[in-house]
């Protein structure tokens, strides 16, 4: 926003005239991915640091609370507020190939930028192997509690295949 270039000012900071005048001056993109493999990457960060299974670590994010948990396992609606904001874009890990050519283009970006090769359906693949893997080692009860815990992004975005829909 030309008037406020202020690098490290939060949104937060500005009064609702300000805010509204903003978000209407951008493009407002959200990309989303399904709560589970937000919870895998997140587990996969802290196992260089930590030495704990899969199931100890869902128990952690469960016992700390939305409040209180690491943003990276953070529910997304909690973090990007898609009912306040309405964002021009929702785009999906696993369909980011498809999605950003369309993204550009309404973007008014030159034809001919670069993107970074992007295979989605091999990530996607793996991702899959492995949320089987780890939701295989957890309990019934952390199943369910997950499913509580997310059930605000599992029903704002389609996660048609997410584990924790069933």
């Amino acid at each position: 926003y030309p008037r406020q270039r202020a690098p490290q000012t939060q949104l937060s900071k500005f009064n609702q005239t300000m805010i509204k005048a903003m978000m209407g001056s951008y493009i407002k993109v959200l990309f989303v991915r399904d709560p589970f493999q937000r919870l895998i990457s997140a587990y996969m960060q802290s196992v260089g640091s930590h030495r704990h299974s899969f199931s100890t670590f869902v128990q952690d994010v469960l016992d700390r609370g939305q409040h209180n948990v690491k943003l990276e396992a953070k529910p997304l609606v909690s973090l990007c507020h898609p009912c306040l904001i309405q964002y021009d874009y929702v785009m999906m890990f696993g369909f980011l190939r498809q999605e950003l050519g369309h993204l550009i283009h309404r973007a008014g970006l030159p034809k001919g930028i670069h993107l970074p090769e992007l295979r989605d359906s091999e990530v996607q693949w793996t991702y899959e192997w492995l949320s089987e893997q780890l939701f295989s080692e957890l309990s019934l009860k952390q199943k369910k509690q997950l499913s509580h815990f997310y059930r605000e992004d599992l029903s704002a975005f389609q996660f048609s295949h997410s584990l924790l829909s069933g």
